[in-house]
């Protein structure tokens, strides 16, 4: 069914391409507000393609289609596209070519050279550079004024308007205000006069508002115009109570329909605007007739950075979260005649059980076996498998409370394992605990970290695709920027008052995956006359299994940090408990 539906849709589109003299058109994966999880109403990729993944991106000529993405989803995508016209594109992998050269390859003997792409879900950056490099294909050119969606996605759903509401001063730490008087003081540095705020995390953090418009992220379709002196919300103001209107006149925010923002650009009256051309999208960025501050926008690294009142949410959040994985640890050990949706089903109920609970921060990955190689496996029923006493459980999974947001996976031995097994869990723990152990320089680079939880693996000529770490928001999407550990380079720094994941792993394909994370803190260590040092503080509450360890393999200090840890978990854990649960916790964090 779902393959012909495929079809249908590739054959609706080439139908409108052809009126429109089009050779080709691109789907990104964004929306218009360059969100890495999207509304429902801004899936084209998935609509035309069928790969649900949350990155990628779909191209359709008149006779091919291909679709690129990372290798989080190389199995995944596999298997989603297998009996469509989509080609696998895998990136990063050599041999891959880039959209522009598989195009300039397929579309060599068309008649029309220009390729389609929506400006309103493309960034300017992405934009600009298809725009040079189709240039060297050929010549083919870049059209960004058609909605081809628009037209033959039929049953599209409508934007989100779901209700806003108040993040409490409490849980924010900062009130709008301040946070607007920073905003303005980092525009006024790089000599801008205001900015468009496009990005729905920014905007929710900058007003201390919340919403429910994305899946798993507390965000409200919406933009931020700030001026030196003004700002305007672009919103349906269907979404808005009376309480939240009120509160944003008291702030000095003003509001206006959401559509209008175009329209707003076009009327701003200060000398110039600074707009970020990774955030906002191409058709908004040249709908500008000021001049333009192109500029990274200041709010990602102010957000990332959290108060005190975040760090305690944080801290607390993390308890109720550990509470919840206590309970399903011992019920799964208990009752082991389980499924990979029966699991995570379970674990969803003991979480939502838990005070400020306000949804997941992801959907779970529960993967028993050889699902744990793929990195983003996420149980259907279709795909739902039973587990068995033997091997590895891969359970990746996170909640939204109003004070925090958590991000934890713990790979759970079912039974006997193999050797292999047990080699690779004790290596990933060792990269998991030494990257957790580290000082480094205030201002290092997650880049510069990154070798040190892969080191373990490269010894043993194992390694993994993906980063080793983000940053997680404060009741807000569970990845957050600028800052990232992982192999590719990221100029962000790493402060003091950053979240930031650790979560090394292996994935064998067909056979079973590894992967161990916790959230951490940044947080100050000492000064030595070669300046300030950082470390993490552990947020994450929840034990590690220690059945699968080879004890050899860890040194004295790993050996150390994880007993250190345990003892942690279950002095923070334990009143939160009963005296079952507190008696298996006990066991699941004696020392070894």
């Amino acid at each position: 069914m779902k393959q012909e539906q495929i079809k249908e849709r590739l054959a609706l589109l080439r139908q409108e391409l052809r009126r429109e003299h089009l050779s080709a058109y691109i789907f990104p994966t964004s929306d218009s507000h360059q969100s890495e999880y999207t509304a429902d109403h801004w899936k084209g990729r998935e609509w035309i393609s069928g790969f649900n993944g949350s990155a990628g991106t779909a191209v359709v000529t008149l006779t091919s289609a291909a679709l690129w993405t990372d290798s989080r989803y190389f199995i995944a995508a596999a298997e989603q596209l297998e009996g469509t016209e989509f080609q696998l594109m895998k990136l990063k992998v050599e041999g891959t070519p880039t959209i522009a050269e598989w195009l300039g390859k397929e579309l060599a003997d068309a008649a029309d050279k220009s390729v389609g792409i929506d400006g309103m879900t493309a960034s300017t950056t992405t934009v600009e550079e298809l725009i040079g490099d189709l240039r060297q294909q050929g010549g083919l050119t870049l059209q960004t004024n058609f909605d081809v969606l628009g037209r033959i996605w039929k049953d599209r759903p409508a934007i989100p308007s779901n209700m806003v509401e108040l993040q409490p001063m409490e849980l924010a730490g900062e009130d709008v205000k301040s946070k607007l008087q920073r905003i303005r003081k980092a525009l006024r540095e790089q000599h801008a006069d205001g900015m468009l705020m496009a990005q729905l995390d920014d905007i929710a953090w900058t007003l201390n508002l919340r919403g429910s418009d994305v899946h798993c992220n507390p965000v409200f379709v919406s933009y931020l115009l700030i001026a030196s002196q003004s700002a305007i919300l672009y919103i349906n103001k269907d979404k808005l109570t009376n309480e939240v209107c009120d509160y944003l006149k008291t702030n000095s925010v003003s509001i206006a329909p959401y559509e209008d923002v175009a329209k707003g650009l076009r009327d701003y009256f200060e000398y110039n605007i600074l707009l970020d051309p990774d955030e906002v999208n191409y058709t908004l960025f040249k709908s500008v007739k000021r001049e333009v501050v192109r500029a990274a926008s200041p709010v990602p690294l102010m957000k990332a950075v959290k108060n005190q009142a975040e760090q305690d949410g944080f801290r607390r959040a993390m308890v109720r979260d550990g509470v919840a994985m206590v309970k399903f640890l011992k019920w799964l050990e208990e009752n082991p005649k389980q499924t990979e949706l029966s699991v995570s089903d379970k674990l969803v109920q003991l979480r939502s059980e838990q005070p400020l609970y306000r949804g997941l921060s992801f959907d779970t990955i529960a993967a028993y076996e050889q699902h744990g190689a793929i990195v983003h496996y996420e149980p259907t029923p279709e795909s739902n498998i039973s587990l068995e006493t033997r091997g590895f459980l891969l359970l990746d999974s996170g909640a939204q409370y109003q004070d925090g947001t958590t991000d934890i996976t713990r790979t759970i031995a079912l039974g006997p394992l193999t050797d292999e097994q047990r080699k690779i869990y004790t290596l990933v723990l060792k990269g998991h605990i030494d990257l957790q152990m580290l000082h480094f320089p205030d201002g290092a680079t997650g880049t510069q970290l990154d070798a040190v939880a892969r080191r373990p693996l490269w010894q043993h000529g194992l390694n993994f695709l993906h980063g080793t770490g983000h940053g997680v928001g404060s009741y807000l999407n569970v990845h957050e920027g600028p800052h990232q550990i992982r192999m590719e380079w990221k100029p962000a720094k790493l402060r003091a008052g950053m979240t930031v994941t650790d979560e090394p792993g292996v994935y064998l394909e067909g056979r079973f995956g590894v992967r161990i994370e916790n959230t951490l803190l940044v947080v100050p260590i000492e000064e030595t006359e070669f300046g300030r040092f950082l470390g993490f503080e552990t947020l994450t509450l929840c034990p590690i299994d220690v059945r699968p360890i080879i004890k050899e393999l860890l040194t004295p200090e790993e050996r150390q940090w994880l007993n250190d840890y345990h003892v942690m978990v279950y002095q923070r854990l334990k009143d939160h408990l009963d005296g079952d649960e507190k008696g298996w916790l006990k066991v699941a964090t004696a020392p070894i």
